[in-house]
C-alpha cells in the first residue's frame, strides 16, 4: 500500500463489518521468482529476478480467440454451423422413444440423409430430466453418431441454437459424399 491511513470512521466500519469473519485455512504457497522492474540506474541491465512468495499459481485460460481444431471442416463453415446460419435439410424428434427405438431411428435416418445426398441434420433429443444429468438421450445420441457405421459420415455434432431447440437438439453435419473412380 501507499503508506495512506484511513480515517477512524473506516477502520471502525471496516472492523465492524470483519468481526465475524473466520480466516481461511493456512496453504503452502510456493515460492516462484518474481521479475522486478529495473532501476533508472540499471536501464539497459538485464532485469533483476528476485525469489518472492506469490500467489498459488493458476492455470491460464484459453484465450477466447483461440479457435478448436476443425479437422475437415473450414472456420467459417464451423462457425456458420454453431450459430445454426446452414439451412437444415432433415429433421428427426426422438421425443418419447426408447433407448432401442431411438438409435434403431437415429441409424435409419442418417443412413436414409446419407444415400440422399443430404448433410444438414437436426436431431431433436429433448434436453431430459436436470435432476439426473440430463436426458439419456441426449448423452448417448452424440456417442452414437460418432461411433459405428455413422463415424466415417458424420463430419460435426453441435448443440443446436435456441431457436431450433438449444441444448435438446443437436446440428449433424454430415461429410460431402466424394464420387469414387
Amino acid at each position: 500500500m501507499s503508506g495512506r491511513r484511513l480515517p477512524p470512521e473506516d477502520t471502525k466500519l471496516f472492523h465492524a463489518a470483519m468481526r465475524d469473519v473466520k480466516p481461511l485455512p493456512k496453504r503452502r504457497v510456493r515460492s516462484v521468482p518474481v521479475l522486478a522492474a529495473p532501476s533508472a540506474a540499471q536501464a539497459g541491465n538485464e532485469p533483476i529476478v528476485r525469489a518472492g512468495r506469490t500467489a498459488a499459481p493458476t492455470r491460464a485460460a484459453p484465450s477466447p480467440s483461440a479457435a478448436k481444431p476443425n479437422p475437415g471442416i473450414d472456420r467459417r463453415t464451423a462457425e456458420r454451423l454453431r450459430k445454426g446460419e446452414i439451412p437444415i435439410e432433415r429433421r428427426i424428434d426422438l421425443h418419447g422413444m426408447t433407448q432401442n427405438d431411438a438409435h434403431a431411428a437415429l441409424d435409419r435416418f442418417v443412413r436414409q440423409a446419407w444415400r440422399d445426398g443430404k448433410r444438414m441434420l437436426l436431431v431433436i433429443t429433448g434436453k431430459g430430466s436436470i435432476a439426473v444429468g440430463g436426458g439419456v438421450l441426449r448423452r448417448h445420441v452424440p456417442r452414437w453418431l460418432a461411433a459405428g457405421e455413422h463415424g466415417p459420415r458424420v463430419l460435426r455434432i453441435e448443440t443446436a441454437q435456441a431457436r431450433h431447440g438449444g441444448g435438446g437438439a443437436f446440428y449433424v453435419l454430415l461429410r460431402r459424399q466424394r464420387d469414387e473412380r
